[in-house]
């Protein structure tokens, strides 16, 4: 830009700042923040400070953040709520919870509200220390504002009771979320699904599969390999490869995990010709993929079949 006398501006030193944050180069952007600093006719703004408390949020530096807001306030730059969700949701992500709510009770005296954002911050901060019940409270809260979840809300509480094995509960969150139109999608089912394969109900995880499906929300690869091993576990291996035959049919083709579970299940089941015919399918599904992916999501054992 020197070259052609132009003279980089406040704008240009924010794309930049937030770009090198982006790509976790804290050094790069620090020096660019300092450099804004010590220039003349060159002022930091809200969106500096905001993106560089952002980037060293993003590497756990949360302190440094923070000093970020004093200073930014001391010299009269009013921070704005995505300013005061960054630090939150930064304090929630490593736990200290007591100061993530500091930052939520400084909010208002900026003229700044807690929206859904900030209150999914701390939900998940909440359910990361083991505290669902008190994300369950805020949760309460935000709906008693008249503020909607979100998909991400509606995740992060359901794989926490999943963790808890409050499957039913989960449950319950799934049909919520369908009366109230929220956009569903697998990652929100599967956890409820792979809970109850866990617990051996694999009625129940067949039900929740049709109520997802009533959604028009269609199961995905880890969906079908949460399936197909709670069938094998149980023993119905009719319906394991059932649900495999569907998987291909709708053109999803099986990883590494799915194809072998079914098979070491059918082969100690006594189905060595059914798992020939299977494994002949898989073979041929797998070699339309260039990189077929493990579904590293699903964490089940088939040493019961």
């Amino acid at each position: 830009m020197t070259s052609f006398a132009c003279s980089p501006d406040i704008v240009t030193y924010n794309t930049l700042i937030k770009g090198f944050c982006k790509s976790n180069e804290l050094d790069k952007a620090y020096d660019m923040f300092s450099e804004v600093k010590s220039r003349v006719g060159c002022s930091l703004d809200v969106v500096t400070y905001t993106s560089m408390m952002s980037g060293y949020c993003k590497a756990g530096k949360v302190k440094e953040a923070s000093l970020l807001l004093d200073e930014m306030v001391d010299l009269g730059i009013f921070p704005n709520n995505i300013t005061f969700n960054v630090l939150v949701d930064g304090y929630a992500k490593v736990g200290e919870m007591a100061c993530a709510e500091v930052i939520r009770g400084k909010m208002e005296s900026f003229g700044c509200f807690a929206d859904v954002v900030t209150y999914t911050s701390l939900i998940h901060g909440y359910c990361r220390v083991g505290q669902v019940n008190k994300g369950f409270t805020l949760w309460e809260e935000m709906n008693a504002k008249g503020m909607f979840p979100n998909a991400f809300t509606y995740s992060i509480l359901i794989n926490a009771l999943c963790k808890e094995n409050r499957l039913l509960r989960a449950r319950d969150l799934l049909r919520q979320l369908a009366c109230e139109g929220v956009v569903s999608k697998p990652f929100l089912y599967n956890p409820v699904i792979d809970g109850f394969c866990k617990a051996g109900k694999v009625n129940e995880a067949n039900v929740i599969v049709a109520e997802m499906e009533k959604t028009k929300c269609k199961p995905d690869k880890i969906t079908f390999t949460i399936l197909i091993i709670g069938h094998c576990m149980k023993g119905r291996m009719g319906e394991a490869v059932s649900i495999f035959h569907k998987m291909v049919a709708i053109g999803c083709s099986p990883d590494k995990i799915t194809v072998s579970s079914l098979l070491s299940c059918l082969l100690k089941a006594g189905m060595a010709k059914e798992a020939y015919q299977l494994n002949q399918i898989a073979v041929k599904c797998q070699s339309n993929d260039v990189a077929p992916q493990e579904t590293k999501a699903v964490n089940v054992t088939v040493a019961a079949c």
